[in-house]
């Protein structure tokens, strides 16, 4: 099977892959263009006062909802909190006080979407990789994040699901504090072979 699915055309062959659009005759650039994103993918905790657009947040909504999930059960919840006074309050809360965002995600599982039983936890993996399709698009749009975690911090959990008046079903795994950084930070490849195990 082949890993994208093509549909061809008259002057050339377009094919589709995690909802990305893009041009067959250039998967080099294409492949290219996201392991510079990964590298560069890194934790900012300090931001310029420049505001996040809504039309980025909108970008970073959309990432986040093309991740993969548990029979494509999308057990997830996002809060954008962009009220400063809001954001501090976030910060203080969940005791991240040197990290100063110009907005904050709350990701949120969704409980009353979860699977049953034994598989009621996936949703903890699903959430994840929403976030992290976030903090890849906010590296590729030029802005900076921090994934701060909260579950399974009860404490924590309570304290934010308080705050923001969440309702009972939705849990929230993590805060993702965004902005502008004050700094680009340096690219790094932290591959260690060490930690690779073949079975053959």
């Amino acid at each position: 099977m082949r890993p994208f699915s093509c549909k061809k055309n008259k002057k050339n062959r377009t094919c589709i892959r995690s909802h990305l659009w893009y041009n067959e005759q250039k998967p080099a650039r294409y492949f290219m263009e996201l392991k510079e994103v990964l590298l560069r993918r890194r934790s900012v905790r300090k931001f310029t006062d420049e505001p996040v657009s809504q039309e980025h947040i909108q970008e970073l909504l959309h990432a986040a909802m093309s991740g993969p999930s548990a029979c494509n059960k999308q057990p997830w919840a996002f809060y954008v909190v962009t009220d400063p006074d809001m954001v501090q309050a976030l910060q203080s809360t969940t005791m991240f006080t040197r990290i100063k965002g110009k907005i904050a995600m709350v990701v949120c599982g969704d409980l009353s979407r979860a699977l049953p039983l034994h598989a009621s936890a996936f949703w903890i993996q699903d959430c994840s990789a929403a976030t992290e399709n976030i903090l890849l698009r906010v590296t590729d749009l030029g802005l900076g994040a921090v994934w701060c975690g909260i579950h399974p911090q009860k404490k924590a959990e309570e304290k934010l699901a308080k705050l923001l008046n969440l309702p009972e079903k939705h849990i929230p795994l993590n805060i993702i504090f965004i902005g502008h950084p004050a700094q680009e930070p340096e690219a790094r490849d932290w591959y260690d072979e060490n930690r690779v195990h073949y079975i053959r």
